[in-house]
């Protein structure tokens, strides 16, 4: 009798356990298609998460007010970008200029889309896709977008080959918005040379990626952020830049703020007079464009430019 009581009970907690589990995981994916947006620059389209801060209008004040900002690819937004020189102080200077991003949250009720959501998102920092860092940060024009925000992983333990792994983006561009994908991490520190410096450092996973997951995030089981799709060989062979180099990259800019939310947060009016780019605007080199490893692990962006028909002959 005792056996078969002690038996009910541990099937009783299996099956609660089994129930929590399921509901876990199913917060998580919706976490995730929370924070996951399309993003539209011209004819291409990629993806982005969003981050979510309070922020003081300008030195001084009390007044707080919520701002989205949204963490992608330079390459996703790269074709917003413009050069133009002016004189300064008697001497040359290069401008580096961009036109608004479009931003895309699709809204989804009873497993069914019922519209979606559009604004309008000013490139503030940009590190170029190949002589840096492949990172840029949008902000969202307008103020509260969304409650939605994103929790990076800043532990300084590498994640471990094997570990399950989450991506959610929007594969083959807006038309898979919100995609979910799984897959493991399978090599941390794949190094490729992009045709500068020393070669650069990325992590490899398999979860499923196509052209538009550019810029999307790869996740911890528990919803945390440990990467960005940016590079792909093949639908289960994709490069992340993993967030120890994000780290290292919004240090360098004085803007921890973006990954770690108890950081230090500048004023809006700071962030606005921002220097976009740090890195010189005539890059490196042109030949990481011909590279080997370039060709061999292109961006992972959705082209939509029209396809030219070559007219016939009359």
């Amino acid at each position: 009798m005792f056996v078969k009581q002690l038996f009910s009970v541990a099937l009783s907690t299996a099956l609660v356990l089994s129930t929590l589990s399921i509901a876990y995981a199913q917060s998580v994916a919706q976490h995730l298609q929370d924070i996951s947006v399309t993003i539209k620059s011209g004819f291409s389209e990629g993806s982005g998460v969003l981050i979510t801060r309070e922020i003081a209008l300008k030195e001084g004040s009390d007044e707080k007010i919520k701002i989205n900002f949204v963490i992608t690819c330079a390459h996703v937004v790269d074709n917003l970008r413009s050069t133009r020189q002016i004189i300064e102080s008697g001497k040359p200077k290069t401008i580096v200029e961009f036109q608004d991003a479009q931003i895309v949250k699709e809204l989804v009720e009873n497993g069914r889309k019922v519209g979606e959501l559009k604004m309008d998102a000013k490139v503030i920092l940009y590190s170029h896709a190949e002589n840096g860092e492949d990172l840029a940060i949008l902000m969202v024009r307008k103020r509260g977008f969304v409650s939605a925000n994103t929790e990076f992983y800043l532990e300084d333990k590498t994640v471990d080959i094997g570990t399950n792994l989450f991506h959610v983006g929007s594969l083959l561009g807006q038309s898979g918005a919100n995609s979910m994908t799984a897959g493991i991490m399978s090599q941390v520190g794949r190094v490729l040379n992009l045709g500068a410096g020393d070669g650069t450092v990325f992590d490899q996973t398999t979860v499923t990626a196509f052209p538009g997951s550019s810029g999307g995030g790869v996740f911890l089981t528990n919803g945390k952020y440990v990467g960005m799709l940016v590079r792909g060989a093949g639908e289960t062979f994709n490069l992340i830049v993993p967030v120890r180099r994000m780290k290292a990259w919004v240090k360098l800019r004085g803007i921890e703020w973006v990954l770690d939310p108890n950081a230090p947060m500048p004023t809006l009016e700071y962030i606005k007079n921002m220097e976009v780019e740090n890195e010189s605007s005539e890059h490196k080199t042109d030949a990481s464009k011909d590279s080997e490893s370039s060709k061999a692990f292109p961006h992972l962006i959705r082209d939509m430019k029209p396809i030219k028909t070559k007219e016939k002959p009359e």
